[in-house]
């Protein structure tokens, strides 16, 4: 017998119209004003990198195998990454189980026992004597339990861990990046530091020799003592700035040794001093920060998973419905225990609604606001800072390129002084001054010039981290900028 009455119906319309109905506010991604284009000097011009492309090894782009071999090495031993990956694995975990909220559960109940009633137990039936009997319990029973997502909590739920798993992809993309830029530029530090240990070796040949030349001009009586004085000292400050170059250079080394997940004793690199040349960068147009860099992609999805809690939150206002219905059979025979008597079904629905509860759900909904309202912040910032950085390597690279051209003129006119310095000294025209303070020019210089192409090498991969990554994707991996599908931005000369 089916019984129906106005208050059912009306239950059973409000449900129909509440289901599917998630509470809280849609997410939308919040507008972010961007400038249109950067700003550029020559020689850079402006070109649409392919930014749907995976991020593939930007390294590459240097064409040094050493690199090459180190960032494989960082990628496959790095505990960094081992822990982003299981954050990754732990987020998509977290998923899979709220996404199990919106389907039934299923659970399947079994009971053999043997019992005895006692004769004594109260009466039910005072026209009836109780009796003791013994007997068998045999059940098998299907139970299944089901909430009835009607304020949208559940999917809010899936919504957030969707959002949060999505972001913690990003995250690993993000440390992947980061851990790349610090082998590229430790390593970039150390080669750096090889060809200033090679300026000060070749400047310690030539300050030894000019030490030979003017003892042997004091033996003779030529100079006074000073001037041997003045080269020995030059000598040994030299020398000095070569130890604590080597210093540096193995903190470099050692630092590498953590990246690539390699105990520092167990690690070495041999000095290589071949130039190594900054590739052409990519820059298209501002609003690609956006899809390029991943640690925007994870500030954006941190917006949306905060917006989701507002939802699970809110939902807390509106009363929850579980539908729990069991089916079964139940014998003392076994034989029997499936027979159509032993039957025994149930169908219950519980619904809860909170009444009072001091304001707590009102203060959950506030502080998922408060957090919402924190994210959009932090995503607002890392757009900013994103737009700071590429800017401040596209003027970085734009002064280091005009310096290392002065830097050259510099070392060709200061080894042209020291020539005449020398010249003039052995000469009678001047004193041995002349002489010292030439070579430190020229050493300062040719420091210099070493200093500017590692800085060169540093801003470029900080451009490349800016921009989000390589530009042509993981199946461009050693073509050339002009081999890409869409040429990349070039500052070299011959782009003009």
């Amino acid at each position: 017998m089916t019984l129906r009455s106005p208050a059912v119906a009306v239950a059973a319309a409000v449900l129909a119209l509440v289901a599917g109905c998630a509470v809280g506010p849609d997410y939308k991604t919040p507008d972010t004003p961007l400038p249109v284009s950067w700003k550029l000097e020559e020689p850079w011009r402006v070109s649409t990198p392919s930014d749907s492309a995976d991020k593939g090894p930007w390294w590459k782009r240097f064409d040094d195998a050493t690199l090459d071999t180190l960032q494989a090495q960082a990628l496959a031993g790095s505990p960094t990454l081992v822990i982003a990956n299981a954050r990754l694995a732990q987020a998509r975990a977290a998923l899979a189980s709220n996404a199990a909220s919106q389907y039934p559960q299923l659970g399947l109940g079994t009971r053999a026992s043997r019992l005895k009633i006692s004769a004594n137990r109260p009466l039910t039936n005072y026209a009836t004597a109780n009796a003791s009997t013994v007997q068998n319990d045999f059940t098998v029973s299907l139970n299944a339990s089901y909430e009835l997502d009607l304020a949208g909590r559940v999917q809010r739920t899936v919504e957030g861990a969707s959002a949060s798993a999505e972001q913690s992809a990003a995250d690993l993309a993000n440390t992947r990046l980061l851990l790349s830029a610090d082998v590229a530029n430790n390593y970039f530090n150390l080669r750096s530091t090889d060809i200033e240990l090679d300026v000060l070796s070749r400047s310690i040949g030539l300050q030894r020799r000019a030490l030979e030349l003017v003892t042997a001009r004091h033996d003779l009586g030529a100079v006074s003592g000073l001037d041997v004085a003045q080269q020995q000292a030059l000598l040994e400050t030299t020398l000095t700035q070569v130890d604590v170059l080597k210093k540096q250079r193995s903190q470099y080394e050692h630092a590498l040794a953590t990246l690539t997940g390699t105990p520092a004793p167990n690690f070495a690199l041999p000095v290589d001093l071949r130039e190594i040349k900054p590739p052409a960068v990519p820059l298209g147009v501002p609003s690609e920060i956006l899809q390029r860099r991943p640690d925007v992609a994870s500030a954006e999805r941190a917006m949306a998973a905060a917006n989701a809690q507002i939802g699970v939150a809110t939902a807390a206002f509106y009363p929850s419905f579980i539908i729990s219905p069991t089916v079964g059979v139940d014998s003392r025979l076994i034989e029997s225990l499936f027979n159509g008597p032993s039957l025994l079904w149930s169908v219950g629905v519980s619904a809860t609604q909170m009444l009072f509860d001091g304001g707590r759900v009102r203060a959950n909904v506030d502080f998922a606001k408060a957090g919402y309202d924190a994210t959009v912040g932090n995503y607002r910032r890392t757009v900013l800072t994103a737009m700071q950085e590429v800017e401040d390597g596209i003027t970085g690279l734009s002064a280091l390129d005009s310096a290392t051209t002065q830097a050259q003129s510099a070392v060709t006119a200061a080894r042209r002084v020291l020539d005449m310095a020398t010249s003039r000294y052995e000469g009678g025209a001047s004193t041995y001054l002349d002489v010292i303070t030439a070579q430190q020019s020229l050493l300062t210089v040719e420091r210099q010039a070493a200093q500017l192409q590692g800085q060169r090498l540093l801003t470029s991969v900080f451009l490349v981290k800016a921009l989000g990554g390589d530009w042509c994707g993981a199946n461009a991996t050693g073509a050339t900028p002009s081999s890409c599908p869409a040429t990349v931005a070039d500052r070299s000369a011959k782009a003009g």
